[in-house]
């Protein structure tokens, strides 16, 4: 839907439905933090993505009229989720596993100036005054979370850290290999292929990991159905359902909430005391996105396409939605850019 319906007001049906996809998408990980007690990483996300391929495998052979994209296209979609499932959704687990779900959600909130400034880097953004503070705004709220780790008792968490941040990078990669692979083709199809890549990519490496498989209890598989189920496939239909109704700028502005969920998360699930530093982080990092996508400024307004694109980053704004595909009008909403491209 066309940015130029800010004015109106979006019913409010559709706004909960973000509101719930990014309420699902915050709690990934606390949720993935306490399985990672049952679970080695890449183990999670083979069993996560399988699952989710799956059930996305009968979904979208439900549509009306569907049909596989051209050969060329299922293998740019496939690299795309190498990257935005394999390799973020790795790292991500890895990450969380040394160090917090609270680090994860405020480092995770950071990904669209990554993002911002690899396009930057490419040639693909323009400079301007509010990116470069947004930018600087974002690096003081991570150095804020990074210090802290550095400075703590727990072992491995700055290396967990470090280790988010590279994730960043990947998803930024993500979003820029996404916004070219599905052009013409639905949100859910582009998901469908990349959680097939993800989840191939998952099974080739969690046998890695075969010394510490174990059956997880009733408690660990029910998490993993939550993680395969509402974060990999209900959040998706839930934030696609609301992004009919609703302005992209909109939608980009409520998914900031999501590290805010994540801090909440992260104390009620994962039992993690959240201290001021988190959430002076927080505040600053998403001010940071906020500053950086030149809200309130005067963008010049163009055709809205519906592409794959970003985490979350839509992916542009959180990483968890990386998993998912997202229109391009939102991330151009997200950089304040043309339409056109």
């Amino acid at each position: 839907m066309p940015d130029g319906m800010n004015s109106q007001r979006p019913p409010w049906g559709s706004i909960l439905a973000i509101l719930g996809a990014a309420l699902i998408w915050s709690t990934s990980f606390a949720v993935t933090k306490v399985l990672l007690g049952q679970l080695p990483p890449l183990t999670i996300g083979a069993i996560r993505f399988t699952a989710a391929a799956l059930i996305l495998c009968v979904l979208v052979r439900l549509q009306s009229g569907w049909r596989p994209p051209p050969r060329r296209t299922v293998v740019k979609m496939l690299c795309a989720g190498l990257l935005g499932i394999t390799a973020y959704f790795g790292l991500e687990n890895v990450g969380v596993d040394f160090a917090t779900a609270a680090d994860a959600a405020v480092i995770v909130a950071a990904f669209p100036v990554i993002t911002l400034i690899t396009e930057i880097l490419l040639g693909q953004g323009r400079v301007t005054v509010s990116r470069v503070a947004g930018m600087l705004l974002a690096m003081a709220g991570v150095w804020l979370i990074v210090r802290q780790s550095a400075e703590s008792s727990a072992p491995h968490r700055l290396l967990g850290d470090v280790i988010l941040l590279v994730a960043g990078v990947a998803w930024a990669a993500y979003n820029i290999a996404a916004s070219r692979s599905g052009k013409g083709h639905s949100p859910m199809t582009n998901t469908y292929y990349q959680t097939i890549a993800g989840a191939f990519g998952f099974l080739v490496l969690c046998p890695l990991e075969w010394r510490s498989w174990r059956m997880p209890d009733a408690a660990g598989l029910g998490m993993l159905a939550f993680l395969a189920v509402m974060c990999s496939v209900v959040a998706f239909f839930l934030y696609n359902h609301g992004l009919r109704r609703v302005p992209s700028s909109t939608a980009v502005n409520l998914l900031n909430l999501v590290p805010v969920f994540g801090l909440i998360s992260a104390a009620a699930i994962s039992r993690e005391p959240v201290g001021w530093i988190e959430i002076v982080g927080c505040a600053v990092v998403i001010a940071a996105v906020v500053l950086g996508a030149g809200y309130g400024l005067p963008v010049r307004r163009g055709r809205s396409r519906t592409v794959a694109a970003s985490t979350t980053p839509p992916p542009a704004v959180v990483a968890e939605p990386a998993a998912t595909s997202a229109p391009r009008s939102a991330r151009e909403s997200a950089y304040g850019e043309n339409a056109e491209g």
